[in-house]
């Protein structure tokens, strides 16, 4: 007990300091944080305090949402020539203030990935295809269409991140649905084995992405993972490598969206994805 009291006067600050630090340190000394209802009414007051939802956002939800590699997104002009800067500050910004909404309101956590609302400014709401939002203001919107928008899966924050410059990858965003949403690790591919797709052939028609998986998975080696993790991402193939709605892919083909879980189960687009995660 000596000791623990010794800490506690350690961590003092000087009286210029917060006092809500202190109030905290006092109840530390006393003993009183060891008592259920003295824990939860403080932790209740710290999370309700507007430094809380900014770390969490700032700390938390950066890290677990790839936030912070958004700025470092390559996109090729030449195949979307719509991106500019203003769109990557938009796509992380957008996510902040989802995430610092849920929190604010204490909101389930189902609604992270089935939200009917999202934040938008002009340039994004333009990008999204949402009428009616003029100037730079970001503002709460309802979405119209729920096979569309809705939820963090349809974020262009994620679904960039999740890209390469020049196209989407089913792969990539596979593996962050598995890694980051659903929990579950993803071994590396096997030593040894190349992880390029086949290569693109001028002057004849491109196969769609989903083809030169089928083609990579022929491999055993591959097959393993990539039958958990490519399904994932083709559910999210509607949007394209920075997160707009499209009905056609690189290739020029409509989108096939559509895929199967080793378990059975069928996905179909964002809903369909939606629905599996929600079931569990």
């Amino acid at each position: 007990e000596d000791d623990e009291r010794r800490a506690v006067h350690r961590l003092r600050r000087p009286a210029a300091a917060d006092p809500r630090a202190d109030h905290l340190l006092d109840l530390a000394e006393s003993k009183q944080l060891t008592r259920p209802a003295t824990l939860d009414r403080e932790v209740r007051r710290m999370l309700a305090d507007p430094r809380a939802t900014r770390a969490l956002v700032d700390g938390f939800a950066a890290q677990w949402l790839n936030l912070r590699r958004v700025s470092e997104v390559v996109v090729d002009p030449d195949r979307y020539p719509t991106y500019d800067e203003s769109l990557l500050h938009a796509f992380e910004r957008e996510t902040e203030l989802f995430i610092a909404n849920n929190l604010r309101e204490d909101r389930g956590v189902t609604e992270l990935l089935n939200a009917n609302y999202t934040f938008v400014n002009e340039r994004l709401a333009r990008h999204y295809g949402i009428s009616g939002i003029y100037g730079s203001r970001f503002r709460r919107v309802s979405l119209p269409n729920a096979a569309q928008r809705g939820g963090l899966l349809s974020h262009g924050s994620i679904l960039a991140t999740t890209s390469y410059p020049d196209r989407t990858s089913p792969v990539l965003r596979g593996k962050f649905l598995l890694n980051n949403i659903l929990g579950l690790p993803s071994p590396p591919p096997p030593a040894g084995v190349d992880t390029n797709l086949a290569e693109v052939k001028p002057n004849v028609t491109p196969p769609t992405i989903r083809e030169r998986l089928a083609q990579h998975r022929t491999n055993p080696s591959c097959a393993s993972c990539h039958s958990v993790i490519d399904p994932l991402g083709f559910a999210l193939e509607h949007y394209d490598a920075i997160g707009a709605w499209r009905t056609m892919d690189e290739s020029g083909r409509p989108v096939d969206a559509a895929g199967s879980t080793l378990g059975g189960g069928d996905l179909d687009g964002l809903i369909g994805l939606r629905t599996l995660l929600l079931d569990q």
